[in-house]
C-alpha cells in the first residue's frame, strides 16, 4: 500500500507521516528531502537557482518513482497535486489523504517554524502570511479536494483519522 499525504506547507505532512509510518511498520518518504538528497541541494537552493518550474519537473519525475512502491507513506510537497497530471497520477498509485486545516491553523504551525527556508514565505511579515495563505490555499483547494479522504482536527485525532483510513484501505 502507499499513502500520499498531501495538504499546504504547515499541515503536518511529514510529522504525521513519520509518526503514523513508525506506527504501522512503513516505509516514510518526504519528497523534497528526498529531492535535496537527489541534487545535493536545499530546495530553497534549486528554487533561487534554477526556478519554480525546474523543481516541479523534479518533483513530477520523483513521483514516477514510486510506481512500483509498496508500504510506504510519501509526503508530498505542498505544490505537488497542483502540477501536471500528478494529483491523477497519486490517486492512482495509491491512497491520497488531504490534511485540512484552517488558514489559522496553518499560519500557527508556519511560525513556530523556520519560514525563511521556505522560498514561498521567507519575504512575508507576519500580518501577511494569513492573507497570502488564504489566498494560495483558494488556488490549491480544488485539487486537494480530489484526494482520496480528508482529515482535520486536533494531532491526535488526525493521526488516527490517517490509522482508520490505513485499516480500511487493507479491507478493500
Amino acid at each position: 500500500m502507499v499513502i500520499f499525504l498531501i495538504g499546504y506547507m504547515g499541515s503536518g505532512k511529514t510529522t504525521y507521516g513519520r509518526i503514523v509510518a513508525e506506527k504501522l511498520n512503513m516505509s516514510f518518504v518526504d519528497m523534497d528531502e528526498e529531492i535535496e538528497k537527489q541534487q545535493g541541494k536545499k530546495v530553497s537552493e534549486i528554487f533561487t537557482n534554477s526556478g519554480e518550474n525546474y523543481f516541479r519537473e523534479l518533483e513530477k519525475e520523483l513521483l514516477h518513482q514510486f510506481t512500483d512502491s509498496d508500504n510506504v507513506i510519501i509526503s508530498t510537497g505542498g505544490g505537488v497535486p497542483c502540477h501536471f497530471d500528478n494529483m491523477e497520477m497519486m490517486n492512482k498509485l495509491g491512497t491520497t489523504i488531504y490534511i485540512h486545516l484552517t488558514t489559522k491553523q496553518l499560519a500557527d504551525n508556519l511560525r513556530q517554524t523556520n519560514i525563511s527556508k521556505r522560498p514561498i514565505l521567507a519575504s512575508l511579515q507576519n500580518d501577511e502570511l494569513e492573507t497570502f495563505i488564504a489566498e494560495n490555499l483558494s488556488k490549491r483547494e480544488s485539487y486537494y479536494l480530489q484526494a482520496h479522504h480528508q482529515v482535520s482536527g486536533t494531532d491526535e485525532e488526525i493521526i488516527k483519522q490517517i490509522l482508520e483510513v490505513y485499516s480500511e484501505s487493507k479491507m478493500n
